[in-house]
């Protein structure tokens, strides 16, 4: 990177405020061509909100944006396409009514009236096969897993030879091997002249991934450093203010009796073909349960079922030594069944309903929030209070709608209901995705903290170290089978990595 040369972006003075939230503050942003910038900061801090910005999605209250030097005017995502700027969302931006292929061409000015489908399909699919991103061109949206929908986002921006690249935690859904195959594909755009701008809350993809590192803290920035300048201590000092434990304390490994069993259960997925196959496992009380596998092998399917959400087709479930097989979601919650859904914005939250209401969705049946068939808001409010104050949610009020909230936030409003209301297990289905370093911290000693109180904890995770440093033992699930179940002490990241693959354990030792 030459950084006499003209910058390809500069955001001038940029302000963004949005009701009772200053979400940017005057902020200055330089990208150069062949530069890959890694931009850092706690759950709230501005991020995402600047690059909707340079994407199209918001409009500045304040300030300016040159491309290549010159004024540019940008209104939309059309807009900013044209200027060869693509971005993936936290959030997906696709129909899920439509398939890949129809989301992958939607919205093109330069496709012809009738369009060659096969000429598309072809293109798309070298695309996935040079970038390892396997998706299904066929498949509707709504019948993929939250992984397979971030690869068809990424693939639609490499459909798209977009110039600047924004990534807005691209890799929360990803295997780490998935994760090395997108460096590859960033390190290549570099290596052309195009340049990327990378959000991440992990350390070691911000050291791998970029040439400079900006970290804003509400709303302003606080520091840049060139990346190899600095190191993940000193970044996620500089993000939250404090220093991080990267380590978590837990008490001994102590059993209690078995709260959750799954005997030979079998499940269809979305598409009507097999999901789950013949899978048996334990959960007992004070332990923590990690579920290891790359996206779409199972592990939605798996969490449903024992929530409720999807019927088994065989096998039997069992709850607190109850027969719980094909229960109602409601008849799993009263049994103490806690839930944190991979999908939060669509499954976790009502993101029209305020954050008091959807902390108190799984309490406000019962006393003290109702009163026979009547709700006590006054009371739902307090409790509200004492939630947002524990669990450090920031928002303006108890009272502001959860579609305001920064995607991290919405997490913990979700996590700190489910914690509220579980008495028995928790499934928590990657409960620290897109939260930053200090979030995940709390999220993963509340994890353990349930876990010490002597309630079960199933833990699905696509970060190995997560699962690595927080389970007591883990189950690896390859095309909805387990492959493996082991302490998680005798465990390491290759073994993880190859079961994962779909190798047979005794090959994986």
């Amino acid at each position: 990177m030459n950084e006499t040369m003209q910058p390809k972006v500069e955001m001038r003075g940029i302000s963004k405020s949005f009701p009772g939230v200053q979400a940017n503050d005057c902020v200055d942003l330089v990208l150069h061509r062949g530069e890959v910038l890694a931009l850092l900061g706690e759950n709230g801090a501005g991020k995402s909100t600047l690059m909707n910005i340079l994407c199209g999605l918001y409009r500045p209250d304040e300030g300016e944006i040159l491309i290549d030097g010159k004024p540019a005017s940008i209104h939309s995502p059309r807009d900013a396409q044209k200027y060869g700027i693509g971005m993936v969302h936290q959030n997906f931006k696709l129909v899920d009514s439509m398939t890949v292929l129809e989301n992958i061409i939607l919205g093109l000015e330069q496709e012809p009236f009738i369009i060659d489908l096969k000429k598309v399909r072809d293109a798309l699919l070298a695309l996935s096969e040079r970038y390892h991103l396997k998706v299904d061109p066929s498949a509707s949206i709504w019948q993929l897993s939250v992984g397979e929908q971030q690869r068809v986002e990424i693939l639609k921006l490499l459909y798209r030879n977009a110039e600047i690249l924004i990534l807005d935690e691209p890799t929360a859904v990803l295997t780490p091997q998935e994760s090395r195959e997108l460096a590859r594909v960033v390190h290549a755009m570099r290596e052309e002249g195009k340049a990327a701008i990378f959000i991440t809350h992990k350390m070691e993809e911000v050291m791998e991934f970029s040439d400079r590192v900006m970290v804003l803290r509400k709303g302003k920035v606080v520091a840049e450093a060139r990346t190899a300048d600095t190191n993940p201590q000193e970044l996620a000092r500089m993000m939250v203010g404090r220093e991080i434990l990267f380590s978590i304390e837990k008490k001994p490994f102590n059993p209690g009796p078995v709260v959750l069993s799954l005997d030979h259960v079998s499940a269809l997925g979305d598409r009507g073909l097999p999901a789950l196959r013949d899978v048996s496992l334990s959960l007992r009380a004070g332990e923590i349960l990690g579920i290891a596998g790359v996206a779409g092998n199972g592990q939605r399917e798996l969490a449903e079922v024992i929530t409720g959400l999807r019927k088994s087709t065989s096998g039997t479930i069992t709850i607190d030594g109850k027969n719980m097989t094909n229960a109602t979601p409601l008849q799993i919650i009263r049994e103490g069944v806690a839930h944190i859904p991979q999908d939060r914005a669509s499954v976790g939250a009502v993101g029209d309903l305020s954050v008091a209401d959807n902390l108190a969705m799984k309490q406000y049946r019962n006393k003290p929030l109702a009163a026979g068939i009547f709700l006590l808001p006054a009371r739902i409010l307090n409790m509200a209070r004492a939630l947002i104050e524990k669990f450090s949610i920031a928002t303006p009020t108890p009272r502001t709608q959860v579609k305001f909230l920064s995607g991290g936030n919405i997490q913990k409003t979700i996590l700190a209901r489910e914690i509220g209301a579980v008495r028995t297990v928790m499934v928590a289905v990657y409960p620290s995705r897109g939260l930053d370093v200090g979030a995940t911290e709390a999220v993963r000693k509340q994890l353990v903290a349930q876990r010490d109180a002597g309630l079960g904890v199933i833990l699905f995770s696509e970060d190995i170290d997560e699962l690595l440093q927080v389970s007591d033992r883990i189950a690896v699930l390859f095309e909805g089978k387990i492959m493996g179940i082991f302490d998680a002490d005798k465990a390491d990241i290759d073994r993880i990595g190859m079961l994962m693959a779909g190798m047979a354990e005794e090959e994986a030792v």
